[in-house]
């Protein structure tokens, strides 16, 4: 498995075990972490641990099932590093509840969506006729 894909299971791991630790203190002690709580778990977990593991395995499982090289493996690596600088960023606009640092991460995050969807895309396009 390639390093980076290696990256993207094992932050998504850390991911959920935040998401999960952030929703245990939430509940034991509502007013202990300031801003957006349900919004900050929310994302963690679904952005954080979901989506960095579905990049995880689908950049190393696709390219092998579609038969071809994934097309660009600098534009995954992009989409590591937009991905998770985009999530603590909003992460951190919801702590201090600045709807800007929040929109700032967000494009970051989509940045890195949009990345993984061109990459999958042309990586498991047919290259002969359909059948």
């Amino acid at each position: 498995m390639h390093k980076r894909n290696r990256w993207f299971v094992s932050i998504g791991l850390l991911y959920g075990l935040l998401g999960g630790l952030v929703a245990l203190v939430y509940l034991t002690a509502p007013g202990f972490i300031p801003g957006d709580v349900p919004r900050i778990h929310g994302h963690i977990m679904l952005l954080g641990f979901v989506v960095m593991m579905i990049y995880g395995v689908a950049l190393h499982v696709l390219p092998r099932f579609s038969g071809q090289s994934l097309y660009s493996e600098r534009m995954a690596n992009w989409q590591l590093y937009l991905s998770n600088a985009g999530l603590p960023i909003m992460i951190a606009g919801w702590l201090l509840m600045l709807n800007w640092l929040v929109l700032a991460g967000g494009v970051l995050a989509y940045s890195g969506i949009v990345l993984f969807a061109i990459n999958i895309i042309l990586t498991v396009k047919p290259t002969g006729p359909w059948r």
